[in-house]
């Protein structure tokens, strides 16, 4: 689903700056941040604005899973997708997993996926 906008959080620079150039070269419109909280607030802002997050499991402050909960707080049918070097089998619906490392089209497929739920 080109064009929908998508909140990135990882706090690891290079992925995250990779990330966000990937995704917006394939069409999507991209909102990255190295901070959870940081994330946070900017979710609070406007949360029906965003169609999907895609975090990083291990973060400092809120953890993935914990961001993702706040954020559907304030918007229930938030779509989203964890990313980590370690299995991981998400706790909350609406929620897929991606396990590093990955091939770019395998996050693309994961994020049509995830937002045609």
């Amino acid at each position: 689903m080109a064009g929908a906008r998508l909140l990135i959080v990882d706090d690891e620079a290079s992925l995250r700056d990779l990330l966000r150039r990937y995704l917006e070269r394939s069409g999507y419109v991209v909102e990255a941040f190295a901070d959870s909280e940081e994330a946070l607030r900017r979710f609070e802002a406007e949360p029906e604005r965003f169609s999907l997050v895609v975090t990083d499991l291990a973060l400092p402050g809120l953890n993935g899973e914990e961001l993702i909960g706040r954020m559907r707080a304030l918007n229930p049918q938030l779509r989203a997708l964890i990313l980590s070097g370690y299995p991981h089998v998400p706790t909350q619906p609406l929620t897929g997993f991606l396990q590093k490392p990955f091939l770019p089209k395998t996050l693309i497929e994961e994020i049509e996926r995830a937002l045609a739920k």
